[in-house]
């Protein structure tokens, strides 16, 4: 369904756009996705098909590394008596006709804080020989080590927030779907995956939360498009809803279903809150997504030094950031305002942190 979108029917090869398309695709992170419905193309270069080839390639045996590394790690933790919920990657390539096509480049494994500390040590005590760059801190998302070339994220949290509302509240969500996550089997191991409705709202809020930070590529939103069809009939839209406005996320979820709809192929009936509303400002961002827009300029200069100087540097920046998703989604940007504002005053006056 994704694939066939991003590319369309088939058609005679145009030459002149061999690059455009190499390009596009390295910067999206969709090439194995689209490379094999085009290299049956007569007219393709022979270069292009080469490096086509190569890419996909390189993504199968990535593949197999990531997957032999997932093993090891979820097969550690679990004889720890550890729960372990394996989050995006594996589980999202999964939803694709060919999974070995879908990249990822790192495991992500959720434990939550109360397993966080014991996890982590499991997992330095698993790979003695890994890189390990980050300190094993309460404030972090996640603690990250290396290895065998592979990055391991062990993660307290999936996703981090700024307002303490909806720290609060997107703890209850999260603490229900990871509870209530599914077993699956990939490749004869077996992990536990988020449940489907807590999923949905997770592999959203993780993409708009690229998109806030100008990291965001297409790959996302297909990720995302293919989870709302593969479990369309066991999504709670109840549930959703209510989580998705408790965290002032129903319009960002529209502006996707438009995409979804309009340009990956999904279903307007499995399309859960769908609305024209949006359209003009969802055609803006898939077209910013598609020129790069959403993936440069993510810094604006050094900060200055200075403790209050550096602070309201930082609210500025901020401030900026929330002008320019204003044009996709106004209603999260005032959201956006609102924390700024809050966090702007409540760090002010607390004790400065120079770690930051």
């Amino acid at each position: 369904m994704v694939r066939a979108a991003l590319w369309g029917e088939k058609r005679p090869w145009p030459v002149e756009r061999t690059n455009h398309l190499l390009e596009l695709n390295a910067l999206q992170g969709t090439g194995p996705l689209v490379y094999p419905m085009v290299l049956d193309q007569d007219e393709l270069p022979s270069a292009a098909r080469t490096t086509m080839k190569s890419v996909c390639l390189q993504t199968m045996q990535q593949h197999v590394k990531l997957q032999h590394t997932l093993s090891v790690a979820l097969d550690a933790l679990e004889k720890a008596g550890l729960h372990v919920v394996v989050m995006k990657g594996v589980g999202l390539a999964t939803l694709y006709a060919e999974p070995h096509y879908r990249s990822w480049g790192d495991i992500d494994l959720f434990v939550g804080k109360d397993q966080y500390h014991p996890a982590c040590a499991v997992m330095r005590d698993t790979f003695p020989q890994a890189l390990k760059f980050d300190e094993e801190l309460d404030h972090y998302k996640h603690y990250n080590l290396i290895a065998d070339g592979i990055s391991i994220e062990i993660h307290r949290v999936s996703v981090g927030h700024q307002h303490p509302v909806d720290e609060m509240r997107y703890d209850k969500i999260e603490h229900f779907g990871m509870t209530h996550g599914e077993r699956i089997a990939v490749e004869n191991v077996e992990m536990t995956i988020p449940e489907p409705t807590f999923n949905a709202l997770f592999v959203l809020l993780h993409s708009w939360e690229h998109m806030i930070t100008q990291g965001a590529n297409i790959r996302q939103l297909c990720d995302w498009t293919l989870l709302v069809h593969h479990y369309h009939d066991r999504i709670d839209s109840e549930r959703l809803k209510r989580d998705l406005e408790s965290l002032h996320l129903l319009d960002v979820w529209q502006l996707y279903t438009w995409i979804a709809v309009h340009h990956l192929g999904l279903k307007q009936e499995e399309a859960f809150f769908y609305s024209d509303e949006p359209a003009h400002r969802a055609e803006r961002l898939l077209n910013d997504l598609l020129l790069g827009i959403m993936i440069e300029n993510r810094h604006s200069g050094e900060a200055p030094k200075g403790r209050v100087r550096r602070k309201m540097h930082t609210m500025q920046e901020r401030m900026k950031n929330a002008d320019r998703i204003e044009q996709y989604s106004p209603a999260y940007a005032r959201h956006m305002r609102a924390t700024t504002w809050l966090n702007g005053a409540k760090r002010f006056f607390a004790k400065d942190r120079h770690w930051e």
